[in-house]
């Protein structure tokens, strides 16, 4: 039996509600993944994280210290930082659930009578199934009809050469994996080549992987570069800030002589030198940013993606459903020595047309997929259902599919009232040209007649017939003789937006590369309409072919163009790109792109057209196949990066003078400015600032107006490290002098620490408003939308105010009463600390309207 002459009518399939039946009953087609993480199970791993068990330490001290009332609050502050804790973890895995569900495989049903694209996990018991080369199989099933179909089920039976299946009736019970010419398939296997129709046994727990017991994931985590820069800095750090400690605890034990003192001034430093926010950071940020990413209709497969994106400087795309919508129509036909137009719909077919129409739909499935093949029939449904050249009970009996060797298929049928066996063939014109044996003469001018249709942006098609009379069909589609009919021309609009989008990547100094398997008249008229820039011509697949590695590194500088082009070839073109220096993001849909997926920067999956193998191979996935996606994923990708830097920057830099108000009393023998308490508040500042509030920013204005980041740029490059320090030390020096000049004026220690300690919470805010962005203004960022930041604004003053003039807790704080003149003196200090930052900004915004004057 073949696949096309089951009939979609008789196969209905389940109704949408027996389906939702179903999967109610019987629950969703999955195996059950990593156990999702308890709220007691972050909770006890946050219990163990440095900071808290130093907060733990300190408030056992003041217990032995007899300070009871500072030790219950800090340990109540233990409670308050878990929650803030809790509430990133569970944004974070919130998001990873979100994409995994997204990246979740795909499978093609028949419901109600028509074919839908679902979710594989969706897939329930009984329903049909289409399956075809690069699939994943969704569920155990029984195959009821297939042509050429071959699976690769060593993930079951360790067996690495694919096995041939067969079909029978669907009566027959299900059988273990292994073997060739079985009518089973089985979940999780892939197809490796043909077609064919099944109806699903089992689904979830109950498929032969299920009863195996693996837990799969679609993304897992996996150790990126930053992760590993963030983890030698972190090392460093606490490095630093233990060894600090120690210093501290000595010398106040031995200047002071009170060694439990000492040792809260040393977990006082220790709090605030431990960069315990940065791993937390990154973590959100990436998690996030993926999210964010997928809401852009792009899926991040694996986490580097994300961190990849801002430093893509090439794309190389397909041009059909990339640049193009793959939504084919006729536009243009040769036949009998002519041209056609087929502008008008509504115009009759002229009748010598009809026989490469009519050779044109027998040689393409009944029920097509293929756009072009359903542009044919809808072609033929409204032109020729009065005539003779519709053949809807005519048997098909042999299909010969496309090769790598040969790219044309024919489709053998026999007619009920004849003895002999009708072969319609199409496919590339050269394949077709090649299997109807035409001379070098005919071979010219064919190509003249390509090139007329190619110039105006056409794909096309050669279309062939034959006859054959003995019982027996030959092995191979050149054994047929084979005549040529004509060709066919089809038109596939440009996308919406791709024109701006490609001038946008200019602007942001990123390089498109169009790759097609079309003519090179057809891709440089395509190139012309979206204003790709053509470079120096065409390189074709032949060319290609011959042409050495040097040569090509040479050539594809100066191409932006390859015609002609076969997948296996892209593979070629990444590593071109690469060795000349090049970070590339590749797209691809089929079973042959996957390794050219693999090896780019960036692999990117069609989403809409592309086989499970090709979105296996890929980083990410293009859910709407739209080439605008992929830039608004680069543009958010360069988004997420420089928020991560920001974020990274405000926490080293508000470090600084928190470690430096530990330190420098202790060294210099004055009383203590920050105790732990003090530093616990500022975290609850910082901890949501720097893993919320910075995430959320917008973009920069000028961000796809600058070229890509080098791949190879640290976070922490030494001009953020400047700023950084700079930002810190400015802070520093202020909050200092406040304490110095309370102190001259005599003001007790209370009050002197209580004028410190909110000039540098006001300096804090501060920080956070600057670096909130490093080309605009305060001023003009507070007209930018982020809800987060004046949560995080309103909570610190308002818990600054109850630490203030709440008398309970201003004793437990060691702070005295702030005058309104003190408040302002305070307010004014922190504004100082970081106008420099504000004029700096200024400049080089000045510096850079000058440049673009130019």
């Amino acid at each position: 039996m073949i696949v096309d002459e089951l009939d979609l009518a008789v196969i209905r399939g389940l109704s949408e509600e027996e389906a939702s039946r179903r999967l109610q009953e019987e629950g969703y087609n999955e195996l059950p993944s990593t156990k999702r993480r308890s709220i007691f199970a972050i909770a006890f791993e946050v219990v163990r994280e440095p900071m808290f068990l130093l907060l733990i330490a300190a408030g056992a001290i003041y217990l032995v210290l007899g300070d009871i009332r500072e030790a219950v609050m800090l340990l109540g502050f233990v409670f308050v930082v878990m929650g803030i804790t809790l509430y990133q973890e569970r944004k974070t895995e919130r998001a990873l659930e979100a994409l995994r569900d997204l990246s979740s495989p795909r499978a093609l049903v028949i419901r109600d009578g028509r074919q839908k694209r679902i979710p594989g996990r969706e897939v329930v018991r009984e329903d049909f199934i289409i399956l075809s080369e690069g699939d994943r199989v969704p569920a155990d099933a029984v195959l009821l009809s297939c042509v050429n179909l071959s699976v690769d089920e060593s993930l079951l039976t360790g067996e690495s050469v694919p096995v041939r299946k067969s079909s029978c009736d669907g009566t027959v019970e299900m059988a273990r994996p292994g073997g060739d010419d079985l009518p089973f398939v089985y979940s999780g296997t892939l197809v490796i080549q043909g077609f064919g129709i099944a109806r699903v046994r089992a689904t979830g727990m109950n498929t032969e992987i299920g009863k195996i017991g693996q837990a799969l994931q679609t993304i897992e985590p996996e150790e990126t570069l930053l992760q590993k820069e963030t983890a030698r800095l972190v090392r460093n750090l606490a490095v630093i800030g233990l060894s600090l400690c120690v210093v501290v605890v000595v010398v106040y034990g031995l200047t002071r002589e009170n060694w439990l003192n000492g040792l809260l001034a040393g977990i006082a430093l220790a709090m605030a030198v431990l960069p315990e926010e940065f791993p937390v950071v990154l973590t959100v940020f990436l998690a996030l940013g993926a999210w964010r990413i997928s809401r852009k209709r792009v899926l991040t497969r694996r986490v580097p993606a994300v961190e990849t994106l801002g430093s893509a400087s090439v794309l190389c795309v397909d041009k059909t459903g990339t640049l193009t919508l793959n939504r084919m129509s006729v536009q243009k036909i040769f036949a009998c020595g002519r041209f056609y137009d087929l502008n008008n719909p509504d115009e009759p077919l002229p009748e010598d047309i009809h026989e490469i129409l009519e050779f044109s739909i027998l040689a393409s499935p009944v029920d097509p997929f293929d756009p072009m093949e359903k542009a044919l029939r809808e072609l033929g449904r409204q032109s020729l259902s009065d005539t003779e050249h519709l053949h809807d009970n005519w048997t098909l009996l042999q299909e010969y599919p496309l090769s790598q060797q040969l790219l044309a298929m024919s489709r053998v049928w026999k007619s009920p009232d004849s003895r002999h066996y009708v072969i319609a063939a199409k496919g590339a014109p050269e394949a077709v040209a090649d299997i109807c044996h035409l001379d070098e003469t005919q071979v010219r001018d064919l190509s003249e007649q390509i090139n007329v249709m190619a110039a105006e942006g056409l794909r096309i098609i050669g279309v062939a017939k034959a006859d054959f009379m003995q019982k027996d069909l030959p092995g191979e589609q050149h054994e047929f003789t084979f005549h040529f009919v004509g060709l066919i021309g089809f038109a596939d609009p440009v996308r919406s937006g791709v024109a701006e989008s490609i001038r946008e990547c200019y602007n942001a100094g990123i390089r498109v590369v169009m790759i097609t398997g079309d003519y090179p008249v057809t891709a440089w008229n395509i190139a012309a309409q979206i204003g790709l820039r053509q470079g120096e011509g065409v390189i074709t697949g032949p060319e290609l072919e011959k042409m050495h590695n040097s040569e090509l590194q040479d050539r594809i500088r100066k191409v932006n163009i390859f015609a002609r082009v076969v997948p296996e070839q892209k593979l070629y073109i990444v590593n071109a790109l690469k060795a000349n220096g090049e970070v590339v993001a590749m797209t691809g849909d089929g079973v042959n792109d996957a390794p050219a997926l693999k090896s780019a920067h960036i692999g990117i999956a069609m989403g809409g057209r592309g086989t499970d193998v090709a979105r296996e191979a890929s980083a990410l996935v293009l859910l709407d196949d739209d080439f605008s996606s992929i830039v608004q994923a680069v543009k958010m990708g360069r988004r997420i990066f420089d928020n991560l830097k920001k974020a990274m920057a405000y926490i080293f830099a508000i470090h600084v003078p928190i470690a430096g108000m530990s330190l420098l009393p202790v060294l210099f023998n004055w009383p203590l400015v920050l105790l732990p308490v003090h530093i616990v508040f500022l975290e609850l500042i910082i901890d949501p600032a720097c893993s919320v509030v910075f995430e959320a920013e917008p973009e920069e204005e000028q961000v796809m107006s600058r070229p890509p980041r080098n791949l190879r740029e640290p976070l922490f490059d030494r001009q953020t490290v400047a700023f950084s320090l700079f930002q810190g030390v400015s802070v520093l020096l202020v909050v200092l002098a406040v304490f110095a000049i309370a102190m001259r004026r005599g003001l007790g220690e209370d009050d002197a620490r209580t004028l410190s300690f909110t000039t540098l919470i006001i300096a804090n805010l501060g920080l956070i408003l600057t670096n909130r962005s490093w080309s605009r203004s305060i001023l003009q960022t507070l007209r930018l939308p982020n809800t987060a930041l004046w949560w995080v604004t309103g909570g610190a003053l308002f818990f600054l105010g109850t630490v203030l003039y709440v008398p309970f807790l201003r004793t437990l704080f060691h702070f005295d009463m702030l005058h309104p003149v003190d408040l302002v003196i305070c307010l004014a200090a922190g504004i100082v600390s970081i106008l420099w930052f504000e004029g700096l900004k200024i400049v080089r915004r000045g510096r850079v309207q000058a440049a673009g004057r130019k």
